[in-house]
């Protein structure tokens, strides 16, 4: 586990909900649109970004996520634990160890 979010909006519609996390900025720089992220150990792709008054990502949930996972269930306010794409920290530390 990286970090820890809280999850502070959904928006449910016919086909999918999207659900919007709070991260600590400590994350938010691996953190990409399209990039992969885990929350509460559930494999996700990252669907928007933005920053308001905390750094925040958005995740689209299908229905047989929904169903099969706490997540589908999850109520705003709930504190999720956070893994950021690995593939990021690798290029961080390549480029630290080139400079």
């Amino acid at each position: 586990m990286d970090a820890t979010g809280e999850i502070v909006a959904r928006c449910p519609s016919e086909h999918w909900e999207v659900v919007r996390i709070e991260m600590p900025a400590s994350v938010a720089r691996y953190v990409v649109e399209k990039g992969s992220i885990t929350v509460d150990g559930i494999s996700l792709t990252v669907s928007g970004l933005g920053a308001e008054q905390r750094d925040w990502f958005e995740v689209s949930l299908i229905p047989t996520t929904r169903e099969l996972t706490t997540l589908g269930s999850a109520a705003v306010g709930t504190r999720v634990n956070l893994e950021v794409d690995v593939v990021a920290k690798y290029v961080e530390r390549l480029m630290r160890s080139a400079g």
